[in-house]
């Protein structure tokens, strides 16, 4: 059996995540948007209404607080995703950056139809596997809202 290497006193640990979080997507300006951390999901997935290709490049619309962001990203792949309930669909795939509270980096991202998932947005284990441990009884740990202080 192999031996781990033992981890130097110069390593620091991952940063500790909620199970849910608010997350920013730079690229696409659409604000603050709620994310389910699900490391059983492989890929990330975001909730995406009027999705319209043309050529290599894809538009699509985020609804975040009630306001319609329309976004347009190169279209770097499709992929089938097979759901939790077992339904298979074919996915368009974009890559954008995704930030959680200091951390930004770029993702793959599917675009599909999670009206009835109760967040818009999954991160899978691809996005934030060797960034992130995931605690899975607590939520917005990196992304808590700041408090307003009081003026003296």
């Amino acid at each position: 059996m192999p031996r781990l290497k033992p981890r130097t006193k110069a390593e620091t640990p991952p940063p500790l995540i909620g199970w849910r979080e608010r997350v920013r997507l730079p690229e696409l300006a659409v604000g603050r948007i709620m994310a389910k951390i699900d490391t059983g999901a492989r890929s990330a997935a975001l909730h995406a209404e009027d999705i319209q290709t043309f050529g290599h490049r894809v538009r699509f619309t985020v609804l975040v607080n009630e306001r319609q962001h329309h976004c347009e990203r190169p279209i770097i792949g499709r992929r089938r995703v097979k759901s939790t309930s077992g339904h298979s669909e074919m996915r368009l795939v974009i890559e954008t950056d995704v930030k959680i509270g200091d951390h930004r980096f770029p993702i793959e991202v599917t675009l599909t139809d999670r009206t009835d998932m109760g967040v818009p947005m999954l991160l899978g284990r691809a996005s934030i596997r060797g960034r992130f441990v995931v605690h899975p009884g607590r939520s917005f740990i990196l992304s808590r809202k700041k408090r307003k202080t009081k003026a003296s």
